[in-house]
């Protein structure tokens, strides 16, 4: 689990037209992440729109992915199922990805026991060969409680957990309970202070669009260098209050989009005022890179 620390960006899925994985524009994507030095990228998060996409698209996606990548690949294996997620852990495991990222079931809720028993039984079938990290995302699936998580990371069949929950307390209930386990933060919101507590690193959507001030920002925490720290989140705490404004993962597609990687359409159509308002974030986004791109030319 060594290399599965620091910045880790959280991947767009980039789609066609009728909403196909563009391949060639995935490897675009990774090819300018690696470049722009963040320690991992991970597919199939949230911002990969992983529920849209089938399992053959997201298993052939992921082994060309580890191939093309310099820097480790993280493979989420959500779904709906866990004979689903079963299939998509091995595929990814096989493939050589560096860890699974694996939250529990969605779209139906589920009480803390049947969790428990779903990571038992994954851990169990999928079997030794994968470093396997719990995913709290309680915005989109049933959030894993203190005792669930720590009960869990106690068994030794996990190898750590991403905290997604964007609360600052929950995750350092969390870290107490992890013991020597690593603690990555899923929210770029509290990524600042929760690096600063502990955190082993962070899995970014805002660092698939802005990957320089992500990485700029880690060097200045693990530096102790105050200063910058401060300046670099509120840049981060600027992009992160627009996400808020549109569903997942618009601003970071449009965002990634106007770096010049070609990421296809939102998930679904925005109504005339929230166009409107993409409008204005296309316009903040391109008087704002320039800071960025600066922080790139300092490294």
């Amino acid at each position: 689990m060594s290399e599965v620390q620091g910045v880790i960006a959280a991947a767009v899925t980039p789609r066609g037209r009728e909403g196909d994985v563009d391949f060639g524009a995935t490897f675009e994507l990774i090819d300018y992440l690696g470049a722009a030095r963040v320690r991992g990228i991970a597919l199939f998060t949230a911002a990969g729109e992983f529920p849209a996409l089938v399992p053959a698209e997201r298993s052939r996606l992921l082994y060309l992915a580890v191939k093309r990548s310099r820097v480790p690949v993280l493979a989420g294996v959500g779904s709906a199922t866990l004979d689903l997620s079963i299939a998509l852990a091995r595929a990814a495991r096989d493939a050589g990805a560096a860890a699974l990222l694996l939250p529990p079931p969605h779209f139906f809720r589920y009480t803390q026991d049947e969790i428990r028993e779903f990571y038992l039984q994954f851990a169990a079938q999928v079997g030794p060969g994968a470093d396997i990290l719990l995913s709290h995302t309680p915005s989109f699936t049933t959030g894993l409680e203190i005792e669930t998580a720590a009960g869990l990371l106690s068994t030794g069949l996990f190898a750590g957990i991403e905290d997604a929950s964007g609360d600052l307390g929950f995750f350092s209930s969390l870290k107490a309970a992890a013991g020597a386990l690593p603690v990555l933060v899923g929210s770029d919101a509290i990524f600042t202070r929760a690096r600063a507590a502990g955190a082993a690193g962070v899995v970014s959507p805002v660092a698939c669009a802005a990957p320089e001030l992500l990485v700029a920002l880690d060097r200045a925490i693990c530096a102790g260098d105050h200063g910058t720290t401060g300046r670099l989140d509120g840049m981060l705490q600027e992009f992160a209050g627009w996400m808020d404004q549109f569903p997942q993962p618009v601003a970071v597609k449009t965002a990634t989009a106007l770096r010049g990687v070609k990421t296809g359409p939102a998930p679904v159509p925005l109504p005339p005022a929230g166009q409107k308002k993409l409008d204005e974030f296309r316009e903040w986004f391109q008087a704002w890179l320039p800071l960025v791109k600066r922080l790139d030319a300092h490294a």
